[in-house]
């Protein structure tokens, strides 16, 4: 289960991810705290009266592209960024108790019993108070489900290698590479997700309405597209937010290395 704030998050941080458990047989389920109502429109050429019923159309064909299930959305509001920020929306997760949103959260993890839980890192990626919030109520949502019959083994955080955030702090990002960047010690799984690339730009392609000319992909020079979509498409690495389960190597092996499924085994089976 993978848990993020707005449709394109999935894309950007672990779409390569997500394709290629999917096609490995295991069920991936994404959940979508927003709709991203109050985003920044960077397609002019677009009529969108509604950007938040866009945007959940766009994510329904993102998954697609991906190949996973379409997304279970939270119903929270997108708490926008700059001259967006919507101060008096109570919907917006920036105004909404972190202990509600994990209150959200928790019954998807029971009706669904993900092994695996997939979210933000501590920084948000770049600070997006939404990305806070939400790394805040799953990891939360992690440990308060402990004591169900099944819950989730792991927990991992999406993380952003130096090399990465260098990259985007000189194709525009306004971001420390040591503060919103992880050492390679950090990193416990890397994802060669290369195989999957043109399934991720196309999910990344899907997001028109956040990938115009106006979008900081947008605006890149084709030479520094083509560098930054390199490093987007090709890789994804995570960090360990907690686990229930051995680790049997570092770095692991992948996501589901050394998860224990004994425990998942029915009583039926003689285990």
């Amino acid at each position: 289960m993978a848990v993020f704030a707005h449709p394109d998050d999935e894309a950007f941080s672990v779409g390569g991810t997500l394709a290629h458990y999917a096609r490995r047989g295991v069920k991936v389920v994404l959940v979508c705290a927003t709709r991203g109502e109050a985003g920044k429109m960077t397609d002019p050429s677009m009529t969108v009266t509604d950007l938040g019923k866009q945007r959940e159309g766009e994510l329904l064909v993102a998954c697609e592209a991906l190949g996973i299930p379409a997304p279970i959305f939270l119903d929270f509001h997108d708490s926008g960024r700059a001259e967006r920020v919507r101060h008096d929306d109570p919907k917006a997760l920036m105004n909404v108790d972190v202990f509600e949103l994990e209150a959200a959260i928790r019954p998807l993890i029971e009706e669904h019993q993900p092994q695996v839980l997939v979210t933000f890192d501590p920084h948000g990626g770049y600070g997006h108070i939404d990305h806070l919030q939400v790394h805040r109520a799953t990891t939360a949502a992690f440990y308060s489900t402990g004591h169900l019959p099944r819950p989730p083994q792991r927990l991992y955080y999406t993380a952003l290698s130096h090399q990465a955030a260098e990259g985007m702090a000189r194709f525009g990002m306004d971001l420390d590479p040591l503060l919103y960047s992880v050492s390679d010690k950090s990193v416990v799984v890397h994802m060669d997700v290369s195989r999957y690339a043109g399934h991720k730009k196309a999910a990344l392609a899907a997001h028109g309405t956040q990938m115009g000319p106006e979008s900081r992909m947008g605006q890149l020079s084709q030479e520094d597209r083509e560098m930054m979509e390199q490093r987007l498409l090709g890789s994804e690495n995570f960090s360990l937010g907690g686990s229930r389960a051995s680790v049997p190597r570092y770095p692991l092996g992948g996501l589901f290395d050394g998860v224990d499924y004994v425990m998942y085994v029915e009583d039926s089976m003689g285990v």
